[in-house]
């Protein structure tokens, strides 16, 4: 006598398609962390513009942090600093450094934002070791 194999018949009224939005909703349900990095965010503004429109760009940097998901921590001004060599025949340029929290994703979002800005002559984000 052979033996008869059972197989399942999949018809596709079986199939279940859950929408993202369902998954995510889910995943915040489970109250899964999402991992948040310590990055910094070395800005080097022109020297050749005025206190408020500087004040202005370290501003608008933080914002675009914040619109990318991340905290602003701390802003560290070390003042008007004279540049390794000549950028945009500049020699000098006001150095500011930003902590902030956020998700893996949020530093590519960030640097997309900074490097348009006008004011910006350098720019470096990176992320911070945990201790």
């Amino acid at each position: 006598m052979k033996s008869r194999e059972k197989h399942a018949i999949v018809d596709a009224r079986d199939i279940i398609i859950i929408p993202c939005s369902r998954i995510k909703a889910w995943a915040r349900d489970q109250k899964e962390e999402i991992r948040m990095n310590k990055y910094e965010l070395a800005l080097v503004v022109s020297a050749k513009i005025e206190d408020d429109a500087r004040t202005a760009t370290v501003e608008k940097a933080k914002e675009y942090i914040t619109r990318a998901g991340g905290t602003v921590t701390e802003v560290e001004d070390w003042g008007k600093k004279k540049l390794a060599y000549e950028v945009q025949k500049m020699t000098e340029g006001y150095y500011y450094f930003i902590q902030f929290d956020a998700e893996p994703t949020a530093p590519a979002a960030v640097e997309q934002d900074v490097r348009i800005m006008d004011n910006v002559l350098r720019f470096l984000c990176v992320r911070k070791d945990e201790k």
